[in-house]
């Protein structure tokens, strides 16, 4: 029962966190109460405490995190000042004729949004108050329109730059360092953020299209649930409030993810471009006053802060479940499952894809991929395409009734006459096409591995 002492101080912290307790002190305190009943048992070694101070300090020195604090400005900015909902206008204005080309439209600015803010229920929250009145307004079925927002929401999860692989692409290149170091591989290759962000991207620009794709279809076979406007751009008034609604962020955002791409800037500089792009750009449309300022930084630093005690609490936990042999225990049953490498990552995924109802994807990659990514890069997969799959798995989930997170912002937001089996319904489609692709790059790994060989050798 003491060897099981790892995977019950798991359990008590898991429901711990399903109480409502914040979760950065919900990880510290339940690792330090379980190093001390180990500590009384035998079977815990108080030195590795004397670990913690370092690992804290490591933490504040990773030139990496700080480009989280920088996109989370520069999409708030973006929020707070307007610049996304003109952006939903002037897509609607440039689809909305054609059949679902509102859905369309969502779905391109759901992506956009993405890439500037990372954060899903951020997304999710800001395209339902925008873009659901309008859909439900223009005759859209109301299971359609809640699938098209919630889908479009948690794109964040893989659309590069997004703040879910800045934090995953970290975990991953320390837990590939690590197992390398636990083969014996003493000059250990490096996995980056730029890696993953290129990893990522054709999944991501594959899942958009199948999203496009399945509602074109819709919208042709069923155009009474997916009606067209009965208005277009035809003014050079229109075209050009159009043209400066639209531009100005996409070419915000291809600068930020090209700089990193092109291997210009890192993601932490590009980070830096996007805040100060994001302000300049508020600047010169005159959204930018004191309130905005102050309500932009207050929230930057609310979420910032949220991110990094997280980080620490679970650096804390990770440490005591190492020190109870945590690791090896798991190491033991993943290399004993029959079917080897295959049948491991099919079980992490599936935990992965379960924890993802309850606990929120900072939680998941601070607590959980250190424990078992170490051990599934041991058995040989490649750690970009474990990084993608990993950010497509947790999407998926976060989109999965009943527990889906991006269910609950919607159903937040949404107006009492929605009920919530209609958004359970309009998201199925979506979960599909999700598993799909996922499936895809389970048995094709150069969806994710290829680009980067191709850039950086």
């Amino acid at each position: 029962m003491i060897d099981l002492l790892p995977l019950v101080m798991f359990a008590v912290t898991f429901m711990v966190l399903l109480l409502g307790y914040p979760v950065a002190f919900s990880l510290a305190a339940s690792a330090l109460l379980f190093a001390a009943v180990g500590d009384y048992l035998g079977v815990f070694d108080p030195v590795f405490l004397q670990a913690l101070p370092n690992r804290i300090f490591s933490i504040m020195q990773n030139p990496v995190l700080i480009a989280v604090p920088l996109f989370v400005f520069m999409g708030v900015m973006l929020e707070k000042t307007r610049i996304a909902e003109r952006l939903l206008l002037a897509m609607s204005q440039l689809f909305g004729t054609l059949p679902g080309g509102l859905g369309v439209s969502v779905t391109l600015v759901g992506a956009l949004l993405a890439a500037s803010t990372g954060i899903v229920g951020a997304t999710v929250v800001t395209m339902g108050l925008l873009s659901l009145p309008s859909m439900l307004q223009r005759g859209y079925a109301p299971s359609i329109a809640c699938g098209t927002i919630c889908a479009s929401g948690t794109l964040g999860q893989i659309i590069p730059p997004s703040i879910v692989l800045i934090l995953l692409g970290d975990v991953i290149a320390s837990a590939y360092q690590q197992s390398q170091l636990e083969q014996g591989i003493f000059s250990p290759e490096t996995v980056t953020v730029g890696d993953l962000f290129l990893g990522a991207l054709l999944p991501g620009v594959l899942l958009v299209t199948a999203y496009i794709t399945y509602l074109i279809i819709i919208a042709w076979t069923r155009p009474t649930i997916m009606p067209a406007a009965n208005h277009s751009v035809t003014s050079p008034l229109a075209c050009r409030e159009w043209l400066l609604a639209l531009l100005p962020p996409v070419a915000l955002i291809v600068l930020v993810l090209g700089s990193i791409l092109a291997g210009y800037a890192t993601p932490t500089e590009a980070a830096a471009v996007g805040a100060t792009g994001a302000l300049l750009l508020a600047l010169s449309k005159g959204n930018l006053n004191k309130q905005v300022l102050q309500d932009t930084m207050r929230e930057t630093t609310q979420i910032s802060s949220m991110v990094f005690m997280i980080l620490i609490g679970a650096s804390v936990f990770s440490l005591v479940f190492r020190g109870l042999g945590g690791d090896e225990l798991i190491r033991g049953w993943l290399e004993a499952l029959p079917g080897g490498t295959v049948t491991a990552v099919i079980l992490v995924m599936l935990v992965i894809f379960l924890l993802g109802f309850f606990l929120d994807f900072i939680e998941i990659t601070f607590v959980v991929l250190p424990i078992v990514a170490p051990i599934l890069l041991s058995m040989g997969l490649d750690p970009i395409w474990l990084g993608i799959m990993i950010a497509l798995n947790l999407q998926t989930s976060f989109l999965t009734p009943p527990f889906g997170f991006a269910l609950f912002y919607l159903r937040g937001v949404a107006p009492e006459s929605i009920s919530t089996p209609q958004i359970y319904r309009g998201v199925v489609p979506f979960i599909i096409i999700q598993l799909s692709i996922l499936l895809l790059l389970g048995f094709w790994p150069g969806l994710a591995t290829w680009l980067p060989e191709q850039v950086f050798g």
